[in-house]
This record gives C-alpha cells, structure tokens and sequence, in this order.
C-alpha cells in the first residue's frame, strides 16, 4: 500500500471512529499499525496496552490523535523513506524520461533534443535529493556537477556514480550548446537514458 492510500485508510478510520464505532476503529488502526509501522512501533505498542473496557468517549480521542499522528509521519516521508512531495518530484522527473524514450525511438529527432531532455531529468532529481537532504552548495553554481560533487561529499553517491552523472553531464552540455557532433550517436544517448534511469531507480527510495 503507498503512502497516499495509507493516508486515506487512516482517515477513514477516524471518520468511522467518530461516528461512534470506537472499539471496531481500535482493531482496525491496531491492525493498520501492526502490518504498516510494525509490532515495535510506538503506534502499535500504544494501541494494544489501552485498556479497552474503557467508556468510548474516553478511548475515542485518543484513538484519533494517534491516528492523526500516524498521518503526518506517513506524509512526513518517515514510513517508507520518502516523502509524499520527493515522490511527486520523481515522477515528473521520470515523465521526462517517458518524454526523452519516445524521442529517441522516432528517426526524425536528432539525438540532441532526447540528450537534453535526460539531462534536465537527471538535474531535476540531483537538485530536488540536495534540497531534500538540506545539503549546502557552499557558493558552487547550480548544476549537475554541483549537486553530484556534494551528495558524494555527504557519502551518498558512490565514485562510480561520479563518473557516471560527469559523462551524462558532458553529453548534456555538447546538446545544451549546439554541439550536435558529439550527440549524433542515437546508441550512446540511448545508454544514457538507460543509465540516468537505472540510477534514479537505485536512489529513488534513499532521495529524501
């Protein structure tokens, strides 16, 4: 289940715990809890020592302010890794992909327009995990490179990937400035796209 649809469950359950079904909203939330945050979880661990033969209007506020709780570490990207707003982020960058694939598959595009477009994806997802994780340029101006060089100083890169985002960036640049010689590859485009794709598929989940 994703983020989204937990986020609705448990507000569902808050409606229906209002309306008067507390101790059903309880089995429900402790089951959501158990499968969603885990037996260990404060949510979890709270919910199964209420004492249940409690008066509803007692354990009825109590319930929702855990579930309340529960929404906001879910949007806050603490369940699953990432947040609500890092996952829209990366599916616009990923659209540009979609966008760049259907270029690189029609033979009256130059290699150039898809080689422009992988690399504003490839930006967009550098500066949006550099945003995420609060990390500083210190002065440096906003590029790729720039974003690449600070996530590998916070240990969040690897050097292969260094070598990798340096070699996509350049063919960006010859695009970016006309230099259509060095982009008329179709195959060597095609390899970016395919490896910008791979490695945001890789940090997808760690992004945030």
């Amino acid at each position: 289940m994703d983020a989204e649809t937990l986020v609705q469950h448990a507000r569902r359950i808050i409606k229906s715990c209002q309306s008067g079904s507390v101790q059903g909203s309880i089995s429900e939330a402790t089951e959501l809890f158990r499968v969603y945050a885990g037996e260990k979880s404060a949510f979890y661990v709270h919910l199964t020592q209420i004492n249940r033969g409690a008066p509803d209007e007692n354990l009825q506020p109590y319930i929702i302010d855990q579930l309340e709780a529960f929404i906001r570490y879910v949007e806050d990207g603490l369940l699953g890794g990432i947040s609500l707003k890092r996952e829209a982020q990366i599916d616009v960058v990923s659209d540009f992909l979609e966008q760049a694939s259907t270029l690189l598959d029609s033979e009256d595009v130059h290699p150039a327009g898809p080689t422009v477009i992988i690399g504003a994806a490839l930006e967009e997802f550098l500066r949006n995990w550099v945003e995420e994780a609060q990390l500083d340029l210190q002065g440096a101006k906003p590029s790729i490179d720039a974003y690449a060089k600070v996530l590998r100083k916070a240990d969040l890169i690897t050097k292969q990937d260094i070598k990798d985002i340096t070699a996509w960036a350049g063919l960006r640049n010859h695009a970016a400035h006309g230099q259509w010689d060095d982009v008329n590859d179709k195959n060597q485009v095609s390899l970016m796209h395919e490896g910008v794709n791979l490695f945001m598929r890789k940090y997808a989940q760690r992004a945030s």
